[in-house]
């Protein structure tokens, strides 16, 4: 049983996800007026993993795309990795991105990020380009991300998957 929630981030999660990003990205992290933009853009959908407590753990935000979603942020505060937090975040994405017909994930990542790098190949992401000199800190290359059709059987069955190990 998963000991958080997901909801909707909203203003009141800034101070944590603040925090969140300090510790998962240094000095190179978003604003908080960045996220005070996303989070009214409605193009844009920004998840947050929600304590007991009301502190907000971990959050997520994709860009809706046409028929595509582009994942723009992902942390877990380090207190509560490898409690299924990201996998939660990311399932509650999937199910918004359904609902919207929205077929593809996308999404950079640092090919240093090992966990993360495992974590987007357990829901079927596949590395399909590099972006060279991605990142502003240290000109480290991007891998490019991509799901197949979410859409699909095939993939509902992964999701189903999952799903059924983080219960």
């Amino acid at each position: 049983m998963l000991d958080f929630k997901i909801e909707t981030l909203k203003d009141k999660h800034l101070d944590d996800v603040m925090e969140i990003e300090a510790l998962s990205y240094g000095k190179h992290h978003w604003s908080r007026e960045s996220f005070e933009s996303e989070i009214l853009n409605s193009a844009s959908s920004y998840l947050s993993a929600v304590n007991k407590n009301g502190k907000c753990i971990g959050y997520m935000g994709i860009w809706k795309i046409i028929d595509e979603a582009h994942i723009t942020t992902l942390a877990v505060h380090p207190d509560y990795r490898k409690n299924n937090v990201a996998k939660a975040l990311l399932l509650a994405q999937i199910d918004e991105c359904t609902k919207y017909e929205i077929k593809y994930l996308t999404l950079e990542v640092r090919p240093s990020n090992k966990s993360a790098i495992s974590l987007y190949e357990k829901f079927g992401f596949n590395s399909l380009g590099v972006r060279k000199n991605y990142y502003q800190d240290n000109n480290e290359d991007a891998l490019i991300m991509w799901t197949k059709d979410i859409l699909s059987d095939e993939y509902k069955n992964l999701y189903n998957k999952i799903k059924e190990e983080i219960k």
